[in-house]
């Protein structure tokens, strides 16, 4: 891990794995792990959109990160979803996390209240001075209902301990305004921007598609790495199809991701109400993409 990726540079949004009466899945939650880390993603994301963190415990999230630690070891780091509408529940799950062995926290803005820039900036202040973990701001407005504005984002780089952002805001000149003028590293959170925000100053990707093709992500930053920028290109552009069934099919992520891997027979399980599975024409449709891609 570098100073411009603090957390690695191919990082899955895991899925958080059920067994079929829906109870957490460590052994699966483990198989996953390794599978991804072995395939190429230098770390994990547990615990956020994709990991169905809104119908997850407390306890089950702590249990997720000392099993996945477990697991991987120190061949990859450990990001984990602690942002909730409450700071001081945020604080509680920062704690649980750093004891149970994550690498940073991953805090979300305040959902629902939709607290003004001021109070925004304040809540994750908080979370920084009382973690002992390096944060990674999660900027997810389509969910959230609140931005976290360019300027507040400027301000909180000032926190030493506020050091990445994970970008859903579809804000692409915004991203660069912040790049241009903080060390923060950031990291594209929406797949089709993968390779545009690493191209201009970006550390990599919190992927949710990451969960089927780890390595196909992965080899799209090691070509633009390599300095082979059309290959780079092509393999982003190769990826689309699938990465566009997953993220823009009308289904949340977790949805469309758990529906394939487990088509595929990889640990996942179902989703927890008020989720309901992806039909079989949803998932016959993401293995036909996934096998054109992998052949």
């Amino acid at each position: 891990m570098t100073t411009d990726s603090p957390f690695g540079r191919t990082l899955c949004a895991m899925v958080t794995p059920f067994t079929g009466s829906g109870a957490l899945d460590l052994d699966g939650a483990q198989r996953l792990a390794d599978r991804l880390v072995s395939a190429g993603c230098d770390g994990l994301v547990l615990s956020g959109t994709t990991g169905e963190s809104p119908t997850t415990s407390d306890a089950e999230k702590a249990e997720l990160v000392a099993a996945v630690r477990e697991s991987v070891g120190d061949r990859a780091s450990i990001v984990t979803g602690v942002g909730t509408s409450d700071t001081r529940h945020t604080l509680e799950l920062a704690a649980a996390a750093e004891k149970a062995g994550a690498d940073g926290v991953l805090v979300v803005s305040p959902y629902y209240s939709r607290p003004p820039q001021d109070a925004l900036e304040a809540h994750f202040r908080e979370v920084a001075d009382a973690s002992g973990l390096p944060v990674m701001l999660y900027d997810i407005p389509g969910r959230t209902g609140t931005r976290i504005e360019p300027e507040t984002v400027l301000r909180l780089a000032e926190h030493p301990r506020i050091v990445a952002v994970k970008d859903c805001s579809y804000d692409f000149l915004g991203a660069q305004k912040v790049l241009a003028r903080t060390g923060l590293a950031y990291y594209a959170g929406c797949d089709e921007h993968n390779l545009a925000l690493y191209a201009v100053g970006g550390a990599g990707c919190v992927s949710t598609v990451a969960n089927i093709v780890p390595d196909r992500l992965r080899a799209v930053l090691d070509a633009f790495d390599a300095g082979d920028t059309a290959e780079a290109a092509r393999l982003q552009q190769r990826a689309t199809e699938l990465v566009e069934l997953v993220m823009a099919s009308g289904l949340p992520g977790t949805v469309t991701v758990k529906g394939l891997l487990n088509d595929l027979g990889l640990p996942s399980g179902p989703v927890r109400a008020p989720l309901r599975p992806a039909d079989r024409d949803t998932v016959g449709g993401l293995r036909a993409a996934y096998e054109r891609l992998v052949a």
